[in-house]
């Protein structure tokens, strides 16, 4: 007889509020809502915070996570999401879900669970209003304090099959909450004292400015492993990379980033020795917390980072969940060379410029060659890969994205990244509802990850969903301060929405962000392709065609930069010029872009002119026959315009 196996779990029950009635008005059509909410909002949600799905059946289903933090979260933020994809249906068509937790032993059976510890989550669930979630006084024990919620207590509750009354109480975010502009001075007091963290970029200390990806990269590495810790906030890794370089007081450094704790640290590498010092440090006293030095081999650089991390959550006094200690040590590699490749390749990538993407696929297919099932790397080639398609560069190949990117989904399907590759395979081959849903999916599992906002404003933008796409990029030019790209493309939708004034404020923050970029990567060409249109709608003409210049002797073959250069030179009226340029590059573009062109207001200036005409009648032939081959494998880019 099999022994029976228990243990302790955090368990979410949902189901939908009225389900009888939406299949009865439409059952396809709900039908067909339900599961597409299942794949792009609940899946998402339920990786990001380490849960796994353990039942369903019609319209419910059940969830089981190793942490209560993260089961509440995870719950609220559904809600969140789920809210917004109500907000635009009329009221009979709104899918609102009920939403109960609950902290008890459960039998463990297979894939599933069992017991009253999961028969409690779902009475709690039938205590919810639509849209809102319930939790028992156990999980309410565990996030008081935590989280940053309103609780409302609702006493004692009899429900059915339960020999003992249930204390149960409502959670909602502060902004659901009707009180939230005036919460008592309390409970202002209590969210303030939620651990927050900011990790500083650790300091190169091994002679060699070559070794900075290492640095860089065991930094990374510890704010991933602290963002799994559902009790701590831990700012994103490009807002402190904004930092890098700055000389700035550690307390200065707390207020700017509004966090209660920073660990700064240094990194010595040198043969198969590294040499890691790390401090930890109160914000408000600039007292140390915690610090410790070690010396270690090489090969020991995956239990040294889990090591760090499990020490800071220890003097931060944050009692870890099973499910996040373990999380905590998951790697996608065990092979230290491989990790260093992906290091050196992440350092390129993460800098401007199609060679420096180049290089990037280089050093991950490097890391592959090691280790064939090192899902990080898979998801970053496959990223290389879609950058390099977007400037248009000729080695870059759709087939590849793709193929990459289902590789890296299979490997490791909780990976944002490899949903962002997908989606700009997807964006490539104009499946443009497809691409949105795996951005969206992206931004569920890391909502700072900036390729993310960045792929879903072009997707957006392509839609002509103008407004859509300056919030997609906004959010992008929040996420990572230094980067230009989704800058200029927020300045261009406020010029297309007519909002001048907006667009010419950011102009000037516009310049900023590409003469810092020209200074750090002067072989950006794309830099000086975006900056001579901006130059000239601040009327610098005369230095607008210079930097037109550069961006075609800079980079020859960074097709996409060259087309932004034939806009500008459109709009001064060089029109023979700008057609030469388009002549140049659009045959190497993606069908995708050719088929901007038609919309692209941009165009308009040249589209009566005969070399134009002429030029748009080859690449129409030339589409006709790319998109006819595409079904036995061609990439769709056009040739022989």
């Amino acid at each position: 007889m099999r022994e029976e196996q228990r243990r302790l779990a955090a368990i979410l029950a949902a189901d939908v509020a009225g389900y009888s009635r939406l299949m009865a008005a439409d059952e396809s059509g709900t039908l067909g809502r339900l599961r597409r909410l299942r794949a792009e909002v609940f899946e998402p949600k339920i990786a990001r915070f380490h849960g796994r799905i353990v039942g369903s059946a019609g319209d419910s289903l059940l969830i089981e996570f190793g942490s209560a933090v993260n089961a509440v979260q995870c719950a609220i933020e559904l809600q969140r999401e789920l809210g917004g994809e109500n907000a635009g249906l009329s009221e009979n068509r709104r899918m609102a879900f009920r939403m109960g937790v609950n902290l008890g032993d459960v039998i463990v059976e297979d894939d599933t669970i069992y017991g009253d510890g999961v028969n409690i989550a779902a009475r709690l669930e039938k205590l919810a209003e639509p849209g809102g979630v319930c939790i028992a006084r156990a999980i309410y024990d565990q996030v008081k304090g935590k989280l940053e919620y309103v609780y409302t207590d609702i006493g004692e509750q009899r429900v059915h099959n339960i020999a003992e009354p249930v204390r149960a109480y409502r959670v909602m975010s502060i902004e659901q909450s009707p009180t939230s502009s005036s919460l008592p001075p309390a409970k202002d007091a209590l969210l303030r004292n939620r651990p927050s963290i900011a990790v500083l970029p650790f300091t190169n200390m091994s002679g060699d400015p070559e070794q900075e990806y290492f640095s860089d990269g065991i930094t990374e590495d510890i704010i991933t492993d602290l963002s799994k810790v559902g009790a701590l906030a831990v700012t994103a890794r490009n807002t402190t990379f904004a930092l890098k370089g700055k000389s700035m007081d550690v307390s200065e450094a707390a207020r700017q980033l509004r966090v209660s704790h920073v660990l700064e640290g240094s990194v010595r590498k040198a043969g198969s020795r590294v040499r890691i010092t790390a401090q930890l440090i109160d914000g408000m006293s600039g007292h140390h917390v915690w610090a410790e030095r070690y010396d270690r081999d090489l090969n020991d650089i995956f239990a040294l980072q889990d090591e760090i991390a499990r020490a800071i959550v220890d003097a931060l006094k944050i009692r870890l969940m099973p499910a996040e200690y373990a999380a905590i040590g998951k790697r996608t590699t065990e092979n230290v060379e491989a990790y260093q490749y992906y290091l050196m390749g992440r350092q390129h990538f993460l800098r401007l410029g199609r060679r420096n993407h180049l290089s990037a696929r280089r050093l991950y297919q490097r890391a592959l060659e090691i280790d064939p099932e090192y899902a990080l790397a898979r998801a970053g080639l496959a990223l290389a890969e879609g950058m390099l398609l977007r400037s248009g560069d000729p080695s870059a190949n759709l087939v590849t994205l793709s193929a990459e990117a289902q590789r890296a989904l299979a490997l490791d399907s909780t990976l944002a990244e490899a949903h962002v590759a997908q989606a700009m395979a997807h964006f490539q081959k104009e499946q443009i509802e497809l691409a949105g849903a795996a951005c969206r999916r992206a931004i569920a599992l890391d909502p700072d990850l900036y390729e993310a906002h960045r792929t879903l404003g072009d997707v957006l933008r392509m839609e002509r969903k103008f407004a859509e796409a300056a919030a997609a990029y906004e959010k992008a030019v929040e996420v990572d301060r230094n980067s230009y790209g989704a800058m200029c493309m927020l300045w261009d939708c406020r010029k297309t929405l007519g909002d001048e004034e907006e667009a010419h404020r950011l102009s000037g923050e516009l310049l900023i962000r590409i003469e810092k970029a020209m200074q750090l990567y002067p072989d950006d060409g794309a830099a000086y392709a975006y900056g001579c249109y901006i130059l000239h709608n601040l009327g610098l003409d005369e230095r607008a065609l210079q930097w037109a210049e550069r961006a075609i002797t800079i980079d020859p073959e960074d097709y996409n930069s060259h087309y932004n250069v034939a806009c500008f030179l459109a709009a001064i009226g060089a029109v023979e010029k700008a057609i030469d340029t388009l002549q140049h590059c659009v045959p190497q573009l993606g069908l995708q872009q050719v088929h901007w062109m038609a919309q692209d207001v941009d165009m308009n200036p040249l589209r009566d002119h005969p070399r134009y005409l002429a030029l748009i009648e080859r690449l129409e032939l030339s589409l006709a026959k790319a998109e006819s081959q595409s079904g036995s494998g061609t990439e769709g880019r056009p040739s022989g315009a």
